[in-house]
């Protein structure tokens, strides 16, 4: 190999390896969250952790001696099971309940300057302690019989336990401003809470004594019973009630009924009467014109012809005349 061409041969050689370098290198120096994670840049060879920025999802270059120490972005799912606490009337109940909480992300370094990863177990006992202080609020028959209630106080300890009372930079959920919240101007350390909302909480079964919830049972059945009662109560009165309105409409229709048969009646027979009288006063104005015409004068004569006329009249009467009747009697010589 000439001199000449030895430069040009170790160019290409500190090139090569460069470019070599590169290949490695450069996909070492990019590290992924996934879409449920937050992270911080921690470096490999002396363990050190980068707090001044939290990383979200994506792909971000780090270098090759970082890497992202992860935390969970999305719902941490807690499960309270049969928390011992004591009511205000003394005695001892379990309570078992659900509840969903988010880290902030903007208080992810404070979180990890307390508690580093080891956080779950911080949650969890302070949430316990959070239920036992707001149980003794109620009694034994209101867990029962105030459940919307009790939910809503213990979710409100547990809340502001975990969360704090300080007002968030977004109100974007439900209680993340609610109008106790302190600004964040004047908040305390002591105010800020343990670095996370509980966004969600449901409250499960509620386990009392035995001898309680015996008594408890007795109280209710009696209480039922009492109801039941009262029910058959009313019941009855309603029926009683509703038989007198019956019978004051049947009374009121009998009434009806007798005044229109009352009414009815002397309307018929006072067209009766009056029917009678228009008859009698025009078959006395047609006689009286009758024997007018006729030249009749004679009384006799008068009453055998209204006689006759009276007896054609009649439905169960027949009459006949023959050579051998003279029921005409002096009428016939007119």
């Amino acid at each position: 190999m000439s001199e000449a061409s030895c430069p040009l041969t170790c160019i290409l050689l500190v090139v090569g390896v460069g470019v070599l370098l590169l290949v490695i290198l450069l996909p070492m120096s990019f590290s992924g969250i996934e879409y449920y994670e937050y992270g911080f840049k921690r470096q490999k060879s002396t363990g050190t952790v980068n707090l001044d920025e939290v990383y979200s999802s994506g792909k971000h270059f780090v270098g090759p001696d970082y890497e992202f120490k992860i935390f969970q972005a999305d719902a941490h799912f807690e499960t309270l099971s049969r928390i011992r606490a004591f009511t205000s009337d003394g005695l001892e109940v379990q309570v078992t309940v659900n509840f969903q909480y988010y880290l902030r992300k903007d208080d992810l370094p404070a979180l990890h300057r307390a508690y580093d990863i080891y956080y779950k177990d911080v949650m969890r006992s302070s949430a316990i302690d959070a239920l036992k202080g707001a149980v003794p609020v109620f009694t034994t028959r209101e867990m029962f019989s105030d459940r919307r209630i009790v939910e809503e106080a213990m979710y409100k300890a547990v809340r502001e336990r975990l969360g704090g009372i300080c007002c968030q930079k977004k109100c974007d959920w439900k209680y993340a401003c609610p109008d106790s919240c302190k600004a964040r101007g004047i908040c305390l350390e002591d105010d800020i809470g343990l670095f996370a909302n509980v966004k969600y909480f449901q409250m499960g079964q509620v386990y009392i004594p035995g001898d309680v919830k015996e008594r408890l049972l007795r109280s209710l059945t009696l209480q039922e019973d009492a109801e039941k009662e009262k029910l058959l109560q009313d019941a009855q009165v309603e029926r009683k009630i509703t038989a007198s309105k019956v019978q004051t409409r049947r009374n009121e229709a009998s009434e009806i009924r007798q005044e229109a048969e009352a009414t009815s009646a002397r309307i018929r027979l006072t067209s009766r009467a009056n029917y009678t009288a228009i008859v009698e006063t025009s078959r006395s104005r047609g006689l009286t014109s009758l024997y007018t015409r006729l030249g009749i004068t004679d009384q006799k004569i008068k009453n055998s012809f209204d006689y006759l006329r009276t007896l054609r009249g009649l439905d169960n009467v027949f009459l006949s005349v023959d050579f051998d009747q003279n029921i005409m009697g002096s009428f016939g010589k007119i």
